[in-house]
C-alpha cells in the first residue's frame, strides 16, 4: 500500500488534507506537525506523496519540500498561500515540487495528489529500470575482470577466455557472472 506524508499545523486542515488523501488511495496518512519531524520520518520510509502545508512551526515549508524531493522518489506538493506560492513557484517546480496557491478547491488539490502520485509511480518505474541496469553493468564488469584474469595469467587470448566462461555458463545453466565469480574466487584462492 502507497504511504503518504502530511507535514501540517492545522488540526482542520490535517483532517481536510487526510480525507481527500484517502478518497485517492491514501487510507492512513502520516500526520506530524513540524519539519523536524517529517525529516525524522522521511528518513527510513518511502512515501508516494509527500504534503507540506505551509507554514511549520519550525519552518516554512520549502525547506521540507526540497529534502523530501533529494531524499526520496516521493511526488511532493507545497501548500502556501498565494503570494508566498508565486514567488517561490519558479526556484521548487523547477526541483520538483508541486507548488499549490491556498485557497485551493477539493479538486485542485486531488489533481495535485494524482500528479505527484503518477510521478512517484513513473520514478519507481525508472529506479527499478536503473537497478536492472546496474546489476548488467556490475555482472559485464566481473566478467570483464574475469576474461582479463584468464588472458593475464592463463595465456589465453580475449575470444578464448570469453569462449570458455560463455560455455561454462551455458553447460551449468548458471549466468556468466556466477562463473566469473568463481573464476576470481579460484584466483584469490590461489594467490
Amino acid at each position: 500500500m502507497a504511504l503518504a506524508l502530511i507535514a501540517s499545523a492545522g488540526t482542520h486542515s490535517n483532517e481536510y488534507l487526510a480525507r481527500h488523501l484517502a478518497e485517492l488511495g491514501f487510507p492512513r496518512p502520516v500526520m506530524v506537525a513540524s519539519g523536524g519531524e517529517a525529516r525524522r520520518r522521511l528518513d527510513g520510509r518511502d512515501f508516494a506523496v509527500v504534503v507540506v502545508n505551509s507554514p511549520l512551526p519550525d519552518e516554512f515549508g520549502h525547506e521540507l519540500a526540497l529534502h523530501a524531493v533529494e531524499l526520496t522518489h516521493a511526488g511532493v506538493i507545497l501548500l502556501a498561500k498565494a503570494g508566498t506560492a508565486e514567488q517561490v513557484a519558479d526556484t521548487l517546480q523547477g526541483q520538483g515540487v508541486l507548488v499549490v496557491s491556498k485557497p485551493f478547491t477539493a479538486l485542485q488539490f486531488r489533481q495535485a495528489v494524482q500528479m505527484a502520485a503518477s510521478c512517484y509511480h513513473r520514478m519507481d518505474g525508472l529506479r527499478a529500470e536503473n537497478d536492472r541496469l546496474a546489476d548488467k553493468i556490475a555482472q559485464l564488469r566481473l566478467v570483464d575482470r574475469a576474461k582479463c584474469f584468464l588472458i593475464e595469467h592463463r595465456g589465453m587470448t580475449e575470444a578464448a577466455a570469453h569462449r570458455m566462461i560463455e560455455k561454462q555458463a551455458m553447460d551449468s545453466r548458471r549466468s556468466r557472472g556466477e562463473i566469473a565469480q568463481e573464476i576470481l574466487e579460484q584466483a584469490q584462492e590461489e594467490d
